[in-house]
């Protein structure tokens, strides 16, 4: 049964979005581009990261508490290499944070064919993907990981959470070739949190597997979830592994203390980014089958994947395309009624005028 979703207005949306982030202090560039990567998450149907998780985020781990600083100026750190940079974010704004850092390393890849930005003291980004997809959409070759603002998931073969969800984020250029950038973003948990506290206010079920309750028993009830499994046993296990070890290499501290500031005593509680550009035609051998150009063999190679009786295949970033198509079509971004109510919270946050859901037509 299709879910009924309502359409509000991108305007209407971000206008409520960036009052929040300016009454909890934060500057209006930084409300502005908080609120626009929010529209972005609900544009592509990623509704674990919009705007209620990342407002909620920062309730429970920003500017209240200290973990991000409005208004914050981040800081470059000196360093021998023209392709590198290295930031102290000084816990600034995420999504304001991750904008720069994307921009910053797409303007090395034109230079050097590659770029690469590390962060150090960030606060969370929310979903990876969404700068991958712009990078992407332009012409480059992007990847980006980060420490998740918790300690959330139990290791591959033990029982307490000492591990983030840990996102990792590729994108591709493949729009001449599918019509939309392939982007593949994951968390290394079976499901992110963001999913756990949706399901639970739509009152869904988790799938098997995927989350453990407050005595490590596996639970398909949202509301008794405490702790995530890795998916792919081992195999995820590695890949969210990979998170820490990069954020360790950057300056990030013990993920059991990541915002968690009544614990971090001296030590550091904040996240890691890390974000890699490349420019296509700095990975170009030139020689291409029968004389295709690079744009054509990604074609064909894609062809190939989805032949052989492959058709009905979905290509990663597909589904975040149709739903982009969908929201365009309807005229704004689409929320359920669950949703809405939550929006109403905010509004009365920000001492805004509650929405009224008779105001929104019923998304096609």
């Amino acid at each position: 049964m299709s879910e009924t979703l309502h359409v509000v207005s991108e305007e209407q949306h971000n206008k409520l979005v960036a009052a929040v982030y300016r009454k909890r202090g934060y500057a209006a560039k930084e409300a502005e581009q908080g609120a626009r990567f929010c529209a972005e998450a609900a544009r592509h149907g990623i509704r674990t990261h919009n705007a209620i998780k990342a407002l909620h985020l920062d309730h429970l781990f920003g500017a209240g508490v200290g973990g991000c600083q409005p208004k914050a100026k981040i800081e470059k750190v000196k360093n021998r290499f023209r392709g590198a940079q290295v930031w102290n974010a000084n816990r600034k704004l995420g999504q304001a944070t991750a904008y720069a850092a994307i921009e910053a390393a797409i303007k090395m890849a034109d230079k050097y064919g590659v770029g690469m930005v590390s962060v150090d003291n960030a606060f969370h980004y929310l979903w990876g993907g969404g700068y991958v997809m712009d990078a992407a959409r332009r012409g480059y070759i992007a990847y980006t990981n980060c420490t998740a603002a918790l300690a959330e998931v139990v290791p591959f073969g033990g029982k307490y959470p000492t591990l983030g969800t840990n996102p990792h984020s590729w994108g591709f250029p493949t729009t001449d070739a599918v019509g939309f950038p392939i982007v593949i973003d994951w968390a290394t948990s079976v499901v992110a949190m963001g999913r756990v506290q949706q399901f639970a206010r739509e009152g869904k079920e988790l799938p098997p597997g995927a989350a453990v309750d407050g005595n490590g028993e596996i639970t398909t009830d949202p509301n008794k979830a405490k702790s995530l499994v890795p998916f792919g046993a081992h195999k995820g296990y590695g890949l969210a592994l990979m998170n820490e070890i990069i954020g360790g290499f950057i300056g990030g501290s013990l993920p059991t203390i990541r915002n968690r500031w009544d614990q971090v005593a001296g030590d550091k509680g904040t996240c890691c980014f890390f974000f890699q550009v490349w420019h296509p035609e700095a990975m170009s051998s030139g020689a291409f089958a029968k004389g295709r150009s690079q744009s054509e063999n990604i074609k064909a190679v894609l062809d190939d994947v989805l032949g052989h009786g492959n058709e009905n295949c979905i290509l990663p970033g597909q589904f975040e395309a149709q739903a982009a198509t969908r929201a365009k079509k309807n005229g704004g971004l689409l929320f359920s009624e669950a949703e809405i109510d939550a929006f109403n919270d905010l509004a009365k946050e920000a001492r805004k005028r509650r929405w009224k859901l008779a105001d929104f037509k019923v998304a096609e």
